[in-house]
């Protein structure tokens, strides 16, 4: 089954809304400095040497991206949570249900009254 166009670009855009708030979060700036000052150290004279330095700047720059990443996927699911449960709440009638009901609601046709009858 495949989601209309306006549903996938309203997805799209609420997962581009968590991904900048989640890359601004205050709890990150820690682990945002850390990767910052372990990649300054690893370019600062560039030899051999270096190599540990470089191995701890991956290590907390993937712990960084770690962290966002499972921060994106909980807000997915609790957004996909709420989605359901909304849509379990409120479920869109398919279109023979909806067919049957709009003729039980029907109104009928009104006769006209005959002339004199009260």
């Amino acid at each position: 089954m495949e989601f209309p166009l306006w549903f996938q670009n309203a997805i799209q855009r609420r997962l581009d809304h968590v991904s900048a708030r989640i890359e601004h979060h205050p709890e990150l700036r820690r682990c945002r400095d850390e990767e910052k000052s372990a990649f300054q150290a690893m370019f600062s004279g560039v030899d051999m040497t270096q190599l540990p330095a470089f191995m701890e700047w991956e290590d907390k720059h993937h712990f960084k991206q770690a962290i966002m990443n499972e921060w994106l996927y909980l807000q997915g699911m609790r957004d996909g949570a709420q989605l359901v449960f909304a849509l379990l709440a409120d479920p869109l009638l398919s279109g023979d249900k909806l067919l049957a009901r709009s003729k039980k609601t029907e109104p009928t046709s009104v006769q006209p009254e005959a002339e004199g009858e009260l």
